[in-house]
């Protein structure tokens, strides 16, 4: 029996599914979304608050800020509320509705930013206005998620060594690029294991995290409009873009086979299969799959929604057999 006392106590670190069914390839998907926050982003946000204040940045009259496009601000939006602190999320349009209304419920302030930066995007917009409160208010503390050190060490620490632990015969990894500290944690760790792991970035169309011209992005959470500052890109062995119509529709494709994924997630998978159906050998290969998909029902999985964006034949009719293959 688990007993916990506040809710980031608890993290489900050791759950994979076998995705051979629905990529017809040997992928086991690591799932990050099984805790109170519903997402990957809490082991950065608790390493993040608890080494704030270990450094007395953070006292009773703080009020903690940060930029993000969904799962960071639900994460610190519960760690807030467990632990007494205020709480401001700088986000932008693109952020799910489902999520806003969780960390209001939370007791979190939400800030909605709507006009892109000239030079950064709406991330460069979230960023100056996360910098405004910082200027207008000493009591603001800003973590800074996209070069706080702790985010990737977070990951280093914890989600690196459970994979290893469970495949001490793991090829390759497949990591989605946000602000890229899970990808950055996981390469550095594997980059001294004892055996060579291939380290393959799974990012979005119109991303510029790897170099390519930014472009339109309408699903949150990975990619980026301007370079992340902790991405160092020697660690990376490999670099996967997957168009959003592709996202969608491998979105759909697990959920007809009952798992329902979050964005992140069906980038991700989309990416390590078409890398996968290019190898002629078997390979051990593990994907990290950031979150579930309920904030995403009114996205991802409404088909107006859908139709609208990307075209009708972003959803390919499917009917799935009793061996729980499409055809």
């Amino acid at each position: 029996m688990t007993v916990i006392s506040t809710p980031q106590e608890f993290n489900e670190d050791d759950l994979y599914v076998d995705l051979k069914a629905i990529t017809g390839r040997r992928l086991f998907l690591k799932c990050e979304g099984f805790n109170f926050a519903g997402s990957v982003k809490l082991k950065a946000a608790s390493a993040m608050v608890e080494a704030a204040e270990r450094d007395g940045l953070l006292t009773p009259d703080s009020i903690l800020v940060e930029s993000s496009s969904g799962n960071l601000g639900v994460a610190l939006s519960m760690i807030a509320a467990s632990k007494g602190y205020r709480f401001v999320c700088v986000t932008d349009s693109r952020c799910n509705l489902p999520t806003r209304l969780l960390m209001e419920a939370l007791g979190s302030q939400i800030v909605i930013v709507t006009e892109p930066s000239s030079t950064g995007g709406l991330l460069g917009a979230r960023i100056d206005r996360v910098r405004e409160l910082c200027a207008s208010d000493s009591r603001y503390v800003w973590l800074n998620q996209y070069t706080n050190p702790h985010n990737p060490l977070a990951h280093y620490r914890s989600t690196a060594p459970a994979i290893a632990l469970a495949f001490p015969d793991l090829d390759v990894l497949f990591v989605g690029a946000g602000t890229t500290g899970t990808l950055m944690g996981c390469a550095r760790y594997f980059r001294t294991w004892h055996r060579p792991v291939r380290i393959v970035a799974v990012d979005a169309d119109g991303s510029a995290t790897f170099g390519h011209t930014p472009g339109r992005r309408m699903i949150p959470g990975l990619g980026s409009g301007v370079r992340p500052p902790l991405l160092d890109a020697s660690y990376v062995d490999e670099v996967v873009h997957v168009g959003e119509a592709e996202t969608v529709r491998t979105c759909h494709r697990m959920a007809r086979h009952g798992f329902v994924f979050g964005g992140s997630t069906g980038t991700v998978v989309s990416g390590a299969a078409r890398w996968l159906a290019r190898q002629e050998q078997h390979v051990t290969a593990v994907a990290i799959a950031p979150d579930l998909g309920e904030r995403y029902l009114e996205t991802v999985y409404q088909t107006n929604w859908v139709q609208d964006l990307y075209g009708e034949e972003a959803l390919e009719p499917q009917t799935v057999t009793a061996t729980g293959l499409p055809v």
